[in-house]
């Protein structure tokens, strides 16, 4: 009997990599399943550690199930998608309507949606690194390709304008702009937004704006949608939703914002394709956009944990405190979203494959984190830490991380 062909994946999936979710997360279940406890600092999930979705979004959810057992528009509910417009009302983002809105599965189904849209093969994307990889994924998933333009540590992480402007080429179509950023933590201000915005606007590309952490915010930074500095002669694409800002990550509820009425007149074919795609997936989970309106709508608990005296404020603290103590580690201090991105100085730790060393830290110290490069980061110099835990919980692991540093060799 001959030998039966392999089954093999997608050459599609060839350059497709989510590292968060990756090889060294399955020695921690294999950990797991062997009875050891793994301190899990690889994935923004807040409700395992002790952040709860606010009880007025649990109970409107729970009375609106009689009503939710059917499909819906696809582009949502409509009181969810009026919620989220008003929402744009009090960012001052312009001209975005009901028609303008689509609710998806979570932000992660609406950029695949996105990519699928507009990329054809050969198609550019600018994306920066450090980048959340879904970016780089969904876009190597649609036939496109992924350009990285640099993000420069030593200016708190800024977009690299002169980088951008050598990556352009007649075959880029958009630019990915992630702020506040994961996995840096970085806040960008308005100037660093508009001159983005204008690079843009010269070579007349997509712009797309991650806003997932708009809300998680330190040190009384203000955060800017890039819709609201967006002339209207520019089509930004704005990414948003429940799972960070109000701990309702298994919702599964997200949402994309149009902006840029000039710009949508010129868009209509590509709206279209996104019109397509929401309705082949029929609609977003239902029950879960009855949460929308009131987390929208009603009292802003997350302020209550990122100010001074704040639980996610007091942990972000304490992660830059205690990365700085480290021999040849560097950390600039995030100044929102959930994430701190240290530097290992190459001359003390001479690290030449992160994925390795993160591993071994696991092995060794049960502590879980992610690799540098799985964000697209070029070099093996970077890990990102999760600041979600408690935090003594935090420097007791980060301390054990710097006593792994100081006896690591590769």
């Amino acid at each position: 009997m001959d030998t039966p062909t392999p089954i093999n994946k997608s050459q599609k999936l060839h350059n497709v990599c989510y590292d968060i979710r990756g090889p060294v997360l399955d020695h921690a279940k294999r950990l797991e399943d062997e009875g050891q406890r793994i301190l899990k600092l690889n994935i923004g999930n807040p409700a395992p550690f002790g952040f709860e979705a606010p009880e007025e979004i649990l109970q409107d959810v729970m009375r609106n199930l009689p009503t939710a057992q059917g499909y819906c528009d696809s582009k949502g509910l409509y009181s969810a998608r009026k919620a989220i417009m008003q929402e744009c009302q009090r960012k001052r983002i312009p001209g975005v309507g009901i028609e303008d809105i689509f609710i998806g599965n979570g932000v992660s189904e609406l950029i695949v949606m996105a990519m699928q849209a507009l990329i054809n093969d050969g198609d550019e994307v600018l994306i920066p690194a450090p980048d959340y990889p879904l970016w780089t994924a969904a876009t190597n998933l649609s036939g496109g390709r992924a350009v990285h333009y640099r993000c420069d540590e030593q200016a708190d992480w800024a977009p690299d304008m002169d980088d951008i402007r050598a990556k352009l080429t007649s075959h880029t179509k958009a630019i990915v702009l992630i702020n506040p950023n994961n996995p840096t933590g970085a806040v960008y201000p308005p100037e660093v937004v508009r001159e983005l915005l204008e690079i843009a606007r010269q070579h007349n590309l997509v712009v797309f704006s991650d806003e997932i952490y708009d809300k998680i915010l330190y040190d009384e930074v203000e955060h800017v949608s890039t819709g609201a500095l967006a002339g209207d002669d520019q089509l930004v694409v704005t990414m948003n939703g429940l799972s960070k800002s109000y701990r309702c990550a298994g919702f599964r509820s997200g949402w994309m914002i149009l902006s840029g009425n000039v710009a949508k007149q010129r868009a209509a074919d590509f709206i279209q394709g996104l019109n397509m795609l929401a309705s082949m997936r029929l609609c977003a989970n239902v029950p879960a956009q009855h949460a929308i309106q009131t987390a929208l709508g009603g009292y802003q608990s997350i302020n209550d944990l990122i100010l001074p005296g704040g639980r996610l404020k007091a942990q972000r603290d304490i992660t830059v405190e205690k990365l700085n103590a480290i021999p040849g580690v560097s950390c600039t201090t995030p100044k929102g979203a959930l994430y701190a991105f240290p530097r290992l100085d190459p001359k003390m730790h001479p690290i030449v494959d992160d994925q390795k060393m993160v591993l071994d830290l696991l092995l060794q110290e049960k502590i879980l984190l992610v690799q540098g490069t799985a964000f697209n980061w070029p070099e093996p110099d970077h890990v990102r830490i999760v600041t979600l835990p408690w935090a003594d919980q935090l420097g007791d692991a980060i301390e054990r991380f710097g006593r792994f540093l100081s006896r690591y060799r590769q």
